[in-house]
């Protein structure tokens, strides 16, 4: 796999600094002369053994950094120097700082070292041919033993297959594939492979195998919860509450309406609620979770309207009800016109019975006026003559009075 084919597009970037590309299956560097700000690159552990294709970072004038730890090329005689000798701008080739003398050093023995690595690239590329066929051969077998492993499995192999499948139980067949996948597991992690990028795609498939193995095992485990019911076979509607919300039912009689407060999530999205009022009940969806709830009364759906409360997040859904009540009206009229109020009074008088008055002497008495005063004050000489007594009282009282002399006059 080419550098080209992991990073695809990388050269379009202009701009990029540092380019990690440790850890996958290239085998050669090429395609990154359009990154010109490059100034480190990484490429540890890959399968890189032309070693010449380094010859291609000369255009990348600001890389002061290569890693090539882990790649078979650095197993070649003569592999610093080479990258020294053809690589002026590098200053650290594999964390290690490149000194003034050993590039100078490098530059001279540049022509005998470049010949030993094209030997040696040249034996590399004969090796990898041959790992190739045997990579290919490898999976082949592979395949042929998985194919007849599901065969096994599925018993096309046997005559006596539909007895055999009538006769095994659920837990036996368990137990045989479990023994089956754990041979084949040591089988496969046990057998030497050599350290090819075959042999890492080979170990990559066969673990996203074993995992897509176990995850369709535990899926035919799991059996899914069923639905509750929500209307029992006899049409009652059933109280159910799967998202296991706190709410209230409140009758509110003055505006004649049930109001439903719905303990939503706060920062719950409205568009994951469905609301659905019917007459007699109410069902909310909460993420796919089923509320609902058999209303007292019935309602009207087409008037009912929902709200979120901004503060916390609460359902309120308000439903009138169908059945109207007078003395709810009467209670919430506070002004009544004069006019409206005498047209009242005179329609209730209308329909009283007229009531005659009768004056007859006998049955009523009046009182006489002239015992208002009382008896004392009658008897006596009247207000008028009780004043004059009242003065002589006090003028009998000055003359009783006597002056001392000696006590000297009040201030």
């Amino acid at each position: 796999m080419d550098l080209c084919f992991v990073t695809e597009n990388v050269g379009k970037l202009k701009k990029l600094e540092y380019l990690n590309v440790a850890l996958n299956n290239i085998e050669r560097i090429e395609n990154l002369e359009g990154c010109e700000e490059l100034k480190k690159l990484d490429l540890t552990a890959n399968f890189i053994g032309e070693l010449s294709s380094v010859e291609t970072l000369k255009y990348n004038i600001h890389l002061k950094e290569l890693f090539l730890v882990g790649n078979p090329c650095t197993e070649f005689e003569g592999y610093r120097q080479f990258v020294v000798a053809t690589l002026h701008q590098l200053k650290y080739l594999d964390s290690k700082e490149i000194e003034r003398s050993e590039r100078i050093q490098a530059l001279q023995y540049y022509p005998e070292v470049k010949q030993k690595i094209r030997q040696q690239e040249q034996a590399y590329l004969l090796k990898r041919a041959k790992e190739k066929e045997e990579a290919q051969r490898r999976m082949r077998e592979r395949k042929d033993r998985k194919e007849k492993q599901m065969e096994a499995e599925l018993g096309l192999d046997r005559p006596d297959s539909l007895q055999y499948k009538e006769n095994q139980k659920e837990g036996e067949q368990q137990m045989w594939r479990t023994a089956e996948d754990d041979e084949e597991d040591r089988r496969f992690w046990e057998e030497p492979t050599p350290y090819t990028p075959e042999s890492r795609l080979e170990t990559h498939r066969y673990i996203e195998e074993k995992r897509k193995a176990r995850d369709n095992i535990r899926g035919s485990k799991t059996r899914e919860k069923p639905l509750p019911k929500l209307v029992t076979e006899e049409g009652k509607i059933l109280n159910v509450n799967m998202p296991k919300l706190h709410f209230s039912l409140k009758d509110d009689e003055e505006n004649n309406q049930l109001i439903l407060d719905l303990a939503v999530y706060r920062h719950l999205d409205t568009s994951l609620l469905d609301i659905d009022v019917q007459p007699t009940y109410i069902r909310v969806l909460v993420k796919g979770k089923t509320f609902q709830l058999v209303l007292p009364e019935e309602v009207k759906p087409d008037s009912s309207s929902a709200k979120r409360s901004q503060t916390t997040g609460h359902l309120v859904v308000s439903m009138p009800k169908v059945k109207e009540i007078i003395l709810a009206k009467q209670k919430s009229s506070t002004s009544v016109k004069p006019s409206d109020s005498n047209t009242i009074y005179k329609k209730s008088t209308r329909s009283r019975p007229v009531e005659k008055l009768e004056v007859d002497p006998n049955k009523y008495s009046f009182p006489d006026v002239t015992k208002i005063i009382q008896e004392k004050e009658r008897i006596g000489r009247g207000p008028i003559k009780l004043q004059p007594e009242k003065i002589t009282e006090t003028m009998k009282s000055k003359v009783d009075f006597e002056n001392n002399e000696e006590v000297p006059p009040l201030i």
